[in-house]
C-alpha cells in the first residue's frame, strides 16, 4: 500500500519525493493500526486503548522518521532521484522501518494478556457456549 500511493502521489503531484513519501507512509500507518488491532492482535489484551493508540502511532513515526530517513539521505545526500531509484530507496527504508514497527509493536503496543487473563477469557467463552452445546461435542482423551 505504501509504495502505491507513494508512485501515486509522486505521479499526480509536483511534491518533493520525501513528502510524498511521508503522505504515504501516514496513510498506510492508519491502516496498519486497523489492521493490527483488529486482525493481527485481536487476541491481544484490550485495556488501555488510550495507551496503545499512544505507544502505536509513536513507533509509527519513528518508524516513518527511519523510513523516510533513507529515501532522503539517498535523494537528498546521494542524489539518486530518478523513479526507480526513488522506489528502491522507499522498498529499502520500508524494509528497516518494518523491522523496527515489528519488533515495537509486538513488545510494547500489542501486549499478550497475562496467562491468568487468558484462562479467564476461555472459561468465559466456554461458560457462554452452554451445557447443551458441550454436550453435543465428543469426549476427548489427551
Amino acid at each position: 500500500m505504501d509504495l502505491g500511493v507513494f508512485n501515486l502521489v509522486r505521479h499526480l503531484t509536483d511534491l518533493p519525493v520525501v513528502r510524498a513519501s511521508i503522505i504515504a507512509t501516514v496513510v498506510a500507518i492508519g491502516f496498519n493500526y486497523l489492521g493490527f488491532r483488529y486482525f493481527t492482535y485481536r487476541d491481544r489484551d484490550k485495556s488501555g486503548r488510550t495507551k496503545e493508540l499512544s505507544l502505536f502511532f509513536l513507533f509509527s513515526v519513528i518508524g516513518l522518521v527511519i523510513q523516510n530517513g533513507v529515501l532522503y539521505a539517498a535523494t537528498y545526500g546521494f542524489g539518486w532521484d530518478t523513479p526507480l531509484q526513488s522506489n528502491v530507496f522507499k522498498f529499502l527504508g520500508i524494509g528497516i522501518a518494518t523491522l523496527f514497527r515489528f519488533w515495537s509493536y509486538r513488545t510494547w503496543v500489542f501486549r499478550a494478556l497475562p496467562a491468568r487473563e487468558a484462562v479467564q477469557a476461555a472459561e468465559s467463552f466456554l461458560e457462554q457456549r452452554g451445557p447443551a452445546s458441550r454436550a453435543a461435542e465428543p469426549d476427548r482423551v489427551g
